[in-house]
């Protein structure tokens, strides 16, 4: 089940889900799946783009997902902050993942995957 969760009770759970990853200090908006009996299983946060280029008024960012492992609880998640973030007036969803991760969940929840950018190291070599 997709509800609000105040910021508090979010930067909570992804402390306690996350012990390297730092909760945001505040977002646009903050959503969380939870069972049928209510016990929270993730939290996303959205708010601007971190990257300036991105900054356009019509982009939004997903700045930290957590969840306590439950299946498709990521999935439902992204899916659910994309529709927020249009019901908003947003374009366009960004969300960044490890090289090493599959981004299933992106890809189930409709995002595109798109190649690694270069990075600057990359950039340097190039003819």
């Amino acid at each position: 089940m997709i509800s609000p969760v105040t910021i508090r009770t979010a930067r909570a759970f992804v402390a306690w889900t996350h012990r390297y990853l730092a909760p945001p200090a505040a977002a646009e908006f903050i959503t969380s799946v939870q069972t049928g009996t209510g016990t929270l299983v993730g939290v996303v946060f959205v708010d601007r783009p971190t990257e300036w280029v991105f900054d356009d008024g019509g982009t939004a960012e997903v700045v930290c997902l957590a969840t306590d492992g439950m299946p498709n609880a990521c999935s439902a998640l992204l899916g659910a902050a994309w529709r927020a973030a249009r019901a908003e007036g947003y374009r366009r969803l960004i969300a960044y993942t490890r090289i090493d991760e599959p981004g299933a969940s992106l890809r189930a929840a409709g995002f595109r995957l798109v190649p690694r950018p270069l990075t600057w190291q990359d950039r340097s070599r190039s003819p």
